[in-house]
């Protein structure tokens, strides 16, 4: 089983083996940076002693995720339409590490109107003990997708002074991920190479249209 999915825009389901492209990740990084704009107070050190910094929280921060591993020969589960105009057919075919490839840097090079090549989530799954009701979960280290959600509804819990949530604490796995896009994709084929190593940046976002 793997534990990092890319969805593309047809998913739709709780299925993680249909719309979905399995990846061997050997090392996720997680980078969140805050925007706060900020300016020195003039004479404030000739007052006090010590000079001070004013800061504004606008609530504006980036989120990236860095991904490293290896593509292999993988099953793929596609809800398509036929390649020459037939009706919507559900497939299950083995690609190639290099098929793969360039069935990725295909979709970063789309966007989000071609639902069948778009990138539209990242999904890491990663073991949780303790639910969104802040309970011990019923089955220990529950497998769910990793997110930036707080634990709690709206203005309770983790979430005291939200007004509004943007996402939910996932409960399983096939709650909803990381949104966002494909900033980039690298990888390099080499002769005889049967798997194919690669790097990938997802930009966490909300993406229009």
């Amino acid at each position: 089983m793997s534990y990092v999915y890319l969805k593309t825009g047809k998913y739709d389901g709780t299925d993680l083996t249909v719309n979905t492209i399995p990846l061997k990740v050997t090392s996720v990084g997680v980078s969140v940076s805050k925007t706060i704009p900020s300016f020195p107070i003039p004479f404030s050190g000739a007052v006090t002693g010590e000079s001070v910094t004013a800061a504004l929280d606008l609530g504006m921060c980036a989120k990236s995720i860095d991904l490293q591993g290896t593509i292999t020969e993988t099953s793929l589960s596609k809800t398509r339409t036929g390649a020459d105009g037939e009706s919507e057919v559900s497939t299950s075919l083995t690609f190639t590490a290099h098929e793969i490839a360039q069935m990725i840097a295909s979709s970063v090079d789309s966007t989000g109107l071609q639902d069948n090549q778009s990138i539209s989530e990242l999904v890491i799954l990663y073991p949780s003990n303790i639910g969104n009701n802040y309970q011990t979960r019923a089955t220990p280290k529950t497998l769910i997708p990793f997110n930036f959600a707080s634990r709690g509804e709206a203005g309770f819990g983790d979430n005291e002074g939200v007004l509004f949530k943007n996402s939910v604490f996932p409960d399983v796995n096939s709650d909803t991920g990381l949104t966002g896009f494909i900033r980039s994709f690298n990888f390099n084929m080499t002769s005889e190479t049967v798997n194919l190593d690669f790097s990938m940046q997802f930009e966490v976002a909300v993406i229009g249209p």
